[in-house]
């Protein structure tokens, strides 16, 4: 059977996407393009207003591609949120998968297909078929949240926080080392908060101290952490395993204290000024990578300065921001929503703007300077150049990448030294050096 499957969303969304696919990899061929497919799936994103846009939009676009006797599935936030409404309006779909019905899936595409699958694999996360290259991996520690932010909907789709045993990550972690896998990032939609609904206590350090036990040559990186429960502990022991990649991805939304209020969220400025203060201290080389919400109800122009000011004190090396995206169902619907869309696009340029200049002078730093554990990633035919990745850039297409002249061909996921020479906002470039 040929399957072509579009992951939509986060890194999130892509594990689960590799779980389905592990659930019937014996008897299905992963093909590049929708036209000769017996199967289609979509999993999809719901996070804000452009993401079910854009879902909407591909699967209206797949729909033209159903041949007489294929099949279009369609899975994910989407069909969660929105699987009543979206069945009666896209009678072309075969089926709406919600995330409820993952333990159950590969029963339900046999239904669909009306035919026999070989294999009896079930919806695992040691159970995949790995679509990042063999020299990264993500690694999904919980899913749902146990957070009620008033502009999100996350809760609302995905539910409260479900931590996996911490038995079951060490499993899945090995088996990606012994893969020959050099970065592991952990992800959620709560990192710092893995392990509550299981312990009753904050157990990622917990985590932590068993994965670095397992053998090999390896780094960790953390993805998705709360401010507030950044501890002093996690901080340390990032400092001091030499496992641990030295990188911080803490969206704080706001710098106002009146927004962060309405937003719902549990941190303040203060506790925001504290807490970056302290990594900066303890960890000098740490990356700070860091998102904002811009034109969320009630926010004004002294607002706007304060989140300016904030974000030029702390020089995030990382920053992204959104503009606010009204969801139904959530705590801001009942928040007067008076804010113009052109209004909200001209404080996000003012924002980025700002976070651009920073960005450069951030980068400055590095010319001359010789990076360590660049690990190849691609080859840019424009300018003949590899490029790269070490602890200072995620591998979500965010954070940029390393221009390298190697002095020989390099192969992907190859790690070399790099010297820089040069800069912009978003890239480094240097050559390789021994």
């Amino acid at each position: 059977m040929k399957l072509y499957m579009v992951s939509l969303g986060c890194s999130k969304n892509m594990v689960d996407s590799e779980m389905i696919l592990g659930t019937i990899k014996d008897d299905i061929t992963l093909i590049k393009s929708p036209e000769d497919a017996d199967l289609i799936i979509v999993n999809t994103c719901a996070f804000i207003e452009s993401a079910k846009k854009e879902a909407i939009d591909t699967i209206l676009e797949l729909i033209d591609y159903k041949k007489d006797n294929s099949k279009l599935i369609v899975c994910g936030c989407l069909s969660q949120r929105y699987k009543n409404e979206l069945e009666k309006s896209m009678p072309e779909v075969d089926r709406f998968i919600s995330i409820d019905e993952y333990s159950n899936i590969r029963n339900i595409i046999k239904d669909v297909l009306k035919s026999n699958f070989k294999s009896n694999d079930s919806f695992s996360p040691l159970n995949r078929i790995y679509t990042t290259p063999n020299y990264y991996r993500y690694i999904k520690i919980s899913d749902g949240c146990l957070n009620r932010c008033a502009f999100c909907a996350i809760p609302l789709i995905r539910g409260k926080l479900k931590s996996d045993k911490i038995e079951d990550i060490v499993e899945e972690v090995k088996m990606a080392v012994n893969d020959g896998v050099y970065e592991i990032n952990l992800i959620s939609q709560d990192t710092t908060k893995y392990g509550y609904d299981l312990y009753k206590k904050l157990a990622l350090v917990d985590l932590l101290k068993e994965l670095v036990k397992i053998p090999g040559d390896f780094k960790i990186r953390l993805l998705y952490l709360y401010p507030e429960v950044v501890t002093d502990e996690l901080i340390d022991f990032i400092k001091n395993d030499d496992h641990m990649m030295h990188y911080f991805d803490i969206p704080v939304q706001h710098a106002s204290d009146k927004i962060l209020t309405k937003m719902l969220r549990r941190s303040n400025k203060e506790l925001l000024y504290t807490l970056f203060k302290k990594i900066r201290k303890e960890i000098p080389d740490a990356i700070l990578r860091t998102t904002l919400i811009v034109g969320f109800p009630y926010e004004e122009e002294e607002d706007v300065l304060e989140l300016l000011d904030f974000v030029n004190d702390i020089k995030f090396d990382r920053l992204g921001a959104f503009t606010f995206s009204l969801e139904e169902n959530t705590k801001a619907c009942t928040y007067p929503n008076i804010i113009s869309e052109v209004e909200k696009n001209k404080r996000y340029e003012r924002v980025m703007s700002l976070q651009n200049k920073i960005a450069k002078e951030n980068n400055q730093k590095y010319i001359n300077k010789i990076l360590n554990d660049c690990f190849i990633i691609g080859y840019d035919e424009e300018s003949f150049m590899y490029m790269a990745r070490n602890y200072m850039y995620a591998p979500d297409d965010i954070d940029g990448v390393i221009y390298v002249a190697g002095k020989k061909d390099l192969e992907l996921g190859e790690r070399v030294n790099v010297k820089i020479l040069d800069c912009d906002e978003y890239t480094l470039t240097g050559e390789q050096v021994e």
